[in-house]
């Protein structure tokens, strides 16, 4: 027996006949689908202390369930004291049972906990179905302890889709249960 996330179960029961009735797909290889989701995160002050680095790529691998890895700057910049090489950040990408079940934590657990939350910007959307949000603290998700944070940074959160337009790509994070505003 093997194990299905929710919203890997929703998509074939719900979003996949959503999207067929509202748009029109006679096949079901039409269909868009979700391919990843990325995590992003940027230290700027990881020039000046290594330590940022190691605790935003030990908080990024506890919010998605996944080894998240430094990035590298690529060139160099005087101005910031920059070199190429340098680690300036984290991420992580994520694909089909891992981004199944970060989504679902993030929908059901980690936006209900922003304060004043009134939904999500549209436009976020990049022209080509790909939607890209911000989190401006990463406290919002329960893998992070409060008292053992150094301090708050944020994140990208990119959603890569197989859709064609910015309206199939709504329709079907809306009906996955993204909360957007009216």
């Amino acid at each position: 027996m093997s194990y299905t996330p929710n919203l890997k179960r929703k998509y074939t029961e719900v979003v996949v006949p959503h999207m067929q009735q509202k748009f029109g797909y006679k096949n079901i290889m039409e269909m868009p689908n979700l391919v990843k989701i990325c995590l992003n995160q940027g230290v700027g002050d990881a020039v000046n202390d290594k330590k940022l680095i190691d605790a935003a790529v030990d908080e990024m691998t506890r919010i998605s369930g996944q080894k998240a890895q430094a990035t590298m700057s690529k060139k160099d910049i005087s101005n910031f004291k920059l070199r190429s090489k340098m680690p300036i950040g984290a991420r992580v990408t994520l694909r089909q049972n891992t981004m199944f079940e970060f989504l679902e934590r993030l929908i059901s657990i980690a936006l209900p906990r922003v304060r004043d939350f009134q939904g999500l910007e549209i436009r976020g959307f990049d022209g080509r179905g790909n939607f890209t949000m911000g989190i401006t603290e990463q406290i919002i998700f329960p893998e992070i302890d409060i008292d053992k944070t150094n301090r708050i940074t944020g994140m990208d959160i990119t959603f890569v889709t197989t859709c064609k337009t910015d309206e199939e790509c709504l329709e079907m994070l809306k009906t996955f249960g993204l909360p957007f505003k009216k």
